[in-house]
């Protein structure tokens, strides 16, 4: 199972760009999979400190499809790092913020909640 954050800050979202399994490069939202004994809230607050040095804190769940988690949350604390000495990371090629509406454009996969958002979703 997986728990991944949607952040959005001045009209920007923060998303990662990843290697997947299938050996292609994806634009994502920051998340990973859920440890055992960890609750998807906590698994995206892990994540998101993990992937982006944020400090998270959960406000809610946007949506919930098989074995997937995605959650609307707030910064905390914390700066814009991506510590790529952790094993955890290296799949990881970069941590940006973008506009909402480029975001729109780059990957169809998180289209679906990035529309929702634009839609009025408020998080």
């Amino acid at each position: 199972m997986i728990a991944e954050g949607v952040v959005i800050q001045d009209n920007k979202i923060l998303m990662v760009r990843q290697k997947v399994s299938r050996g292609a490069i994806v634009w994502n939202f920051p998340g990973g999979q859920i440890d055992p004994n960890e609750t998807p809230e906590e698994a995206c607050v892990r994540e998101l400190k993990e992937e982006t040095g944020y400090d998270v804190f959960v406000t809610k769940l946007i949506r919930q499809c098989v074995g997937k988690f995605t959650f609307g949350v707030t910064i905390v604390s914390g700066s814009l790092h991506l510590d790529k000495t952790r094993p955890e990371n290296t799949d990881i090629i970069e941590v940006k913020w973008i506009n909402l509406d480029d975001a729109k454009k780059i990957d169809r996969i998180t289209r679906p909640v990035i529309d929702e958002i634009i839609g009025g979703l408020s998080l």
